[in-house]
């Protein structure tokens, strides 16, 4: 096992950047996961570390050992892929063992290996099966099986659960995380999946546009996130934002405003003639009478979700009920546990304390003020 450390990493394609200065240290034996939107570099940076994308610049460190010039066959890391990609005129064992053999291990340390690791995954009974014998959850586990049993310094993993219904992508994320407390190899996931990056990982790395936006546990990128980009990706639903104005020791949404404490306004001095949003988490709204809310809101969607209930709302204005039907009106998701009565086109009010406003710079989009204020957001 290892550590994994990268310098100042930067991959061009043509005139196309993938990824631009890249730097970080996983420590040895934790879980990092990379996530991010389409194109944002994550898979690029993870075929770096295996060797099968040649650098444009920077270092990849495997230990003590910087490893830009080594082959991916040279590294000692175990990459498992999208597909899996089994050998199909192969059994489960065989597919197990190959890479051991590639390597002539004894076959007696071979035999030994592969029966570990296939308890060890509950796979031993299928050994003698072919790869199109198996499930989609089995097939998932031979690949992991097969990367394990090498036993290498790193785990590479390339959204290995995306081909899997959800149940079971649930399933094998919880197996995922038990399998890495029980092995402690240093591994590094990919994957656009907001769910599998907070349950999975050690550390999350939040990557946009082939650029390092954060770094930090699931609960600093959650809680305290470091740009509108991070707190948009991070949460299911996405957290709300709203154009907002302060003035005169008010802040301003639209034609609605309240007071604001002693300390949101010394956050909010500097942007009496600037434009900034406010972000509020899903669960952080409750519903009222409209006259009652700090805003209020025409009903769109009501989606029941057992034990909670995905709202979906548009802003109004006052005296224009139109305006929020309309596409060009503020729209927000809301996430209750309560049981309402609720019709859609109904109009509620929206309540929601000031310890649960994020605000974000219009411009740069830098979060400037969370509901923890005194810690500062963690950047990369």
């Amino acid at each position: 096992m290892a550590s994994v450390r990268l310098h100042q990493l930067s991959q061009t394609f043509g005139k196309h950047i993938a990824i631009r200065d890249i730097s970080f240290e996983i420590p040895d034996g934790e879980f990092w996961v990379l996530v991010g939107s389409s194109g944002c570099g994550k898979s690029t940076i993870l075929r770096s570390i295996a060797g099968l994308e040649p650098i444009t610049s920077g270092e990849i460190w495997i230990g003590d050992i910087c490893v830009n010039q080594m082959s991916a066959r040279q590294r000692d890391v175990a990459m498992v892929f999208q597909n899996y990609a089994l050998y199909p005129h192969m059994s489960v064992a065989k597919n197990l063992a190959f890479g051991l053999e590639m390597r002539q291990t004894p076959p007696a340390e071979i035999r030994d290996r592969v029966t570990q690791v296939a308890q060890m995954l509950g796979i031993e009974h299928l050994l003698d099966r072919l790869p199109r014998q198996l499930s989609g959850g089995q097939q998932q586990r031979v690949a992991l099986g097969r990367a394990i049993v090498r036993q290498p310094q790193v785990f590479l993993l390339d959204e290995p659960l995306s081909n899997l219904d959800a149940q079971l992508r649930s399933e094998m994320r919880a197996e995922l995380k038990l399998l890495h407390q029980q092995v402690g190899i240093t591994t590094v996931y990919v994957t656009h999946d907001r769910a599998e990056a907070m349950t999975l990982a050690d550390r999350i790395v939040v990557l946009s546009q082939g650029r390092i936006q954060q770094i930090g546990t699931p609960a600093e990128i959650y809680d305290r996130p470091a740009n509108r980009t991070v707190a948009t990706f991070i949460g299911d639903p996405p957290m709300n934002l709203l154009d907002a104005s302060y003035r005169n020791g008010l802040l301003w949404v639209g034609s609605r405003y309240w007071g604001c404490s002693r300390n949101l306004q010394n956050q909010l001095l500097s942007y009496r003639d600037r434009t900034f949003e406010i972000g509020l988490r899903a669960e952080a709204i409750r519903l009222t009478t409209a006259d009652a809310g700090r805003l209020a809101a025409h009903v769109n969607l009501i989606e029941p979700l057992g034990r909670e209930t995905l709202i979906k709302v548009s802003l109004l204005a006052p005296g224009n009920e139109e305006a929020a039907r309309s596409s060009r009106a503020p729209t927000l998701d809301i996430i209750t546990a309560d049981r309402l009565s609720l019709q859609i086109g109904e109009t509620v009010g929206l309540l929601f304390e000031e310890s649960n406003l994020f605000i974000f710079d219009g411009e740069s989009g830098r979060c400037i003020y969370t509901p923890n204020a005194d810690t500062s957001p963690i950047v990369a």
